[in-house]
């Protein structure tokens, strides 16, 4: 009779600390997950100041477009949680698609390789920042899940688990990726 208490009282344990551990396992995914899509995020906002001067080297006149870029972007690299950075970021690709619309007046700045580089690589940007949004958001749901399933919600509630927010952009406009290239048009 002893032994068998005994068994079960191990057995218990052992479920408990494997759930504790998936839940662990899948927070610290979900924090690395979190810090890929600051990573590209990042690269984002630093290519934008160069992408704005080299407008501004062709459409200098054109201030107010060009400052409501700079500020969407100061206002996406001072946001913190997924869903006040998912707003800012919404606002920053509007006026990115604003910057670009601003350069197809520009056919001599459609030339310049510079502002093509500066494109391409934006294009490249936006589709990895994609990714780390797709698989942060798959990690998300896989912690949240377990957060609320029994048996694991007890585990969870009682170490103190908390749901994570999803990184979810407001407009289904926003999901897509900005169009930035341009086609040359013989005159």
């Amino acid at each position: 009779m002893a032994w068998t208490f005994l068994i079960i009282l191990v057995l218990c344990a052992l479920i408990v600390i494997g759930i504790y551990n998936s839940l662990v396992r899948l927070r610290v995914q979900s924090e690395s997950a979190w810090a890929d899509i600051d990573v590209q995020l990042k690269r984002r906002h630093d290519l934008i100041p160069n992408l704005v001067d080299t407008v501004k080297g062709y459409a200098g006149h054109e201030k107010q477009t060009l400052d409501a870029v700079i500020s969407a972007r100061n206002r996406a690299m001072s946001s913190a949680t997924p869903s006040t950075k998912a707003e800012a970021e919404g606002v920053l690709t509007q006026s990115l698609k604003s910057l670009f619309a601003l350069a197809e007046a520009y056919p001599q700045l459609r030339a310049v390789e510079s502002f093509t580089q500066l494109q391409s690589s934006l294009n490249q940007i936006e589709e990895a920042v994609q990714n780390a949004r797709r698989y942060y958001n798959a990690v998300v749901r896989d912690l949240n899940t377990k957060i609320q399933e029994f048996p694991s919600n007890t585990i969870a509630n009682a170490f103190n688990f908390k749901t994570r927010e999803f990184f979810e952009l407001a407009d289904a406009t926003e999901r897509a990726v900005p169009k930035v290239s341009f086609e040359q048009t013989s005159r």
